[in-house]
């Protein structure tokens, strides 16, 4: 199995786990919003209206998770790019103070290991990502941060 098909795999098992998780608190939260002893008990008591929130949250989460879950099981792992550019799905390794690994997805902030090695999804939208769109192994390209500009070369494209 290739590192891409390897990252998607374990993305896809770490998102599953995530949604059975939210799915719970959410299920709880649907309770405790239409449970009798949340029924308020005067004008000021908010328990039942700040449960339905959070249940409402909790559905647009879970609805989120679910498409970016739908996005994941779509990918081809197998999948050899002709041209390695980066784009949505590609994974990428950059060198700048240190040499890393990320994936491209419509949402970012997850990580996965695989084989030891880290890998860090970012979306298209952050500014690394946008600054990698397109690029090719070999190109440089920098990136403002709060932590100043940082500089990175593409290694491998995948």
């Amino acid at each position: 199995m290739t590192l891409r098909a390897e990252t998607i795999a374990a993305l896809l098992t770490d998102l599953e786990a995530e949604l059975r998780t939210i799915e719970r608190v959410a299920a709880m939260a649907r309770d405790e919003a239409t449970n009798a002893e949340t029924k308020a008990e005067g004008k000021y008591d908010t328990r039942a209206t700040e449960a339905s929130y959070l249940a409402r949250g909790q559905a647009e989460r879970i609805a989120a998770l679910r498409q970016l879950y739908a996005w994941y099981n779509h990918l081809d792992p197998t999948r050899v790019l002709e041209e390695p550019r980066v784009c949505l799905g590609t994974l990428v390794c950059i060198e700048g103070d240190t040499t890393e690994w990320v994936f491209i997805a419509p949402s970012g902030g997850a990580r996965a290991t695989v084989n030891g090695t880290t890998i860090r999804v970012i979306s298209r939208s952050s500014p690394l990502g946008e600054a990698l769109d397109d690029l090719e192994p070999g190109d440089a390209l920098e990136v403002d941060t709060p932590r100043g500009l940082l500089e990175y070369e593409i290694l491998t494209v995948l």
